[in-house]
């Protein structure tokens, strides 16, 4: 079992930055990848960004270019660095971690409110 606790969320303006954090309960390298995901209102929840135990890292079309993915493997956390925010990219946004190379993700976390608005 993992126990994944993010933080970091809150109101911003558009064009404006924040930074996501996710605690993980263990070693986040045992885990294969670790990903975060949003939910907007009234939408399914999408996949953003991931990054693998080897660093490498993925990001959805939406994210590419103003979000940035990163762990700290003695703090067993991952990051998600946000800039140039926009309205539609108000959404819970989850921690989530993979265990395997395939299938879905494993363990999730509860999600950090983002909301961009003026």
């Amino acid at each position: 079992q993992v126990q994944l606790v993010e933080s970091g969320g809150g109101l911003v303006q558009p064009g404006g930055s924040l930074r996501l954090s996710c605690a993980a309960s263990r070693n986040i390298l045992s885990m294969f990848a670790m990903g975060w995901h949003r939910q907007a209102p009234g939408k399914q929840r999408e996949w953003v960004a991931s990054i693998t135990r080897t660093d490498n890292t993925n990001y959805a079309d939406s994210a590419k270019g103003r979000f940035t993915m990163s762990r700290d493997n003695a703090k067993n956390t991952v990051y998600l660095e946000m800039s140039g925010l926009k309205p539609e990219d108000t959404a819970v946004y989850y921690c989530a971690a993979r265990s395997s190379p395939f299938g879905a993700y494993d363990y999730w976390g509860q999600g950090t409110q983002v909301t961009v608005s003026s």
